[in-house]
């Protein structure tokens, strides 16, 4: 670890002279004791930066760095069968990081497909082409259905530890992710107090919450996704083909009518909610390449053998049209792990 020596010594030498001045000046008029205050602020923050910052989290460029095109190659060569998430999901951050100082309400984008289509995987890519620590980062905010949120009659107290941690995030980071997994496990009502504070103009207190995003994740209308899909593609359109368009009415209707922590919500009803992603289920295909890249992960090359193997007795296709995963790509971790032990 090195200091940049030369500008801590002005930085040091900067604020020793302003408090030697305010310690010995005589008379000071109250428009020169303000400029003081206000060098003396300034001189801290820029003593902070060079120092504290260089090897601590800070809400900063350095800890928030935004790489969006590292999160786009990461999507387009490691999520598999989700085109619609991958072109989306890095227009809408882009835009987002761009415009943070026009914008005028938090991103708000709620991921729906089937368990084991990339939701999470997602998720933990987001955080980690934003923040330079990643999910580990003090700014990135994850809730878990239920563990952390176990029982529908404490919803209230729910709702309460929400908001607290959404207010006292956004005070010490106003570019804090939150992540809300599992939403779909979560009783019904848990976000009322969020929808208020995810709106245009939501604080009155000075808290800036325009640069924040808000992910909410879950398995809701992952079967009608599967079957609308699958309709579509039996009417002759390629996977390829489908657009956002032809998914996002069906899921905002079935995040507000599905049981879950959307169903009824003022989230849905007063349309804070900016992008529905639908992540379509995966063709057998799509697991093949979710197994081959496991096998990577270990330093592993699989002969074709063993990979018919495991896709032979890990794949259950859905009942209606007989060719998406039920599981996805969720189960193969272990038996990779069972394969290569």
């Amino acid at each position: 670890m090195h200091f940049t020596n030369c500008t801590l010594f002005v930085s040091f030498l900067y604020i020793y002279l302003i408090l030697c001045y305010t310690d010995c000046a005589d008379g000071i008029e109250p428009i020169s004791t303000a400029a003081v205050v206000l060098g003396v602020g300034a001189g801290y923050g820029l003593l902070k930066d060079q120092t504290y910052c260089r090897f601590y989290e800070c809400c900063d460029e350095r800890s928030i760095p935004g790489l969006t095109r590292s999160l786009q190659y990461n999507l387009e060569t490691q999520v598999y069968g989700q085109h619609i998430v991958n072109k989306h999901i890095v227009q809408a951050i882009s835009a987002h990081f761009n415009n943070l100082g026009t914008s005028r309400k938090p991103l708000v984008i709620s991921f729906q497909g089937q368990p084991g289509t990339g939701k999470n995987f997602v998720a933990d890519h987001i955080a980690k082409a934003l923040y330079t620590r990643g999910s580990e980062s003090k700014f990135v905010h994850k809730f878990l259905g239920r563990a952390d949120f176990p029982e529908a009659i404490r919803v209230d107290t729910y709702k309460q530890h929400i908001s607290d941690v959404v207010r006292n995030s956004l005070k010490a980071c106003p570019r804090s992710l939150f992540i809300f997994d599992e939403v779909d496990k979560m009783p019904s009502g848990i976000f009322e107090t969020l929808a208020s504070l995810v709106d245009y103009n939501a604080f009155n207190d000075g808290t800036d919450h325009k640069k924040a995003i808000f992910i909410f994740l879950s398995n809701t209308a992952g079967v009608h996704v599967s079957d609308h899909l699958g309709t579509l593609m039996k009417g002759g359109k390629l996977r390829e083909e489908t657009l956002l368009s032809d998914f996002e009415p069906l899921l905002q209707k079935a995040a507000y009518n599905v049981e879950g922590g959307l169903q009824k919500t003022s989230l849905i009803e007063s349309h804070v909610i900016d992008h529905y992603m639908p992540f379509l289920p995966l063709e057998k295909s799509h697991v093949i390449k979710c197994l081959e890249a496991e096998f990577r992960r270990w330093g592993k090359s699989p002969d074709k053998a063993i990979i018919d193997e495991i896709i032979g007795t890990s794949i259950v296709y859905d009942r209606r049209h007989g060719m998406f995963s039920v599981a996805g790509c969720k189960t193969l971790e272990k038996k990779v792990a069972m394969a290569i032990n």
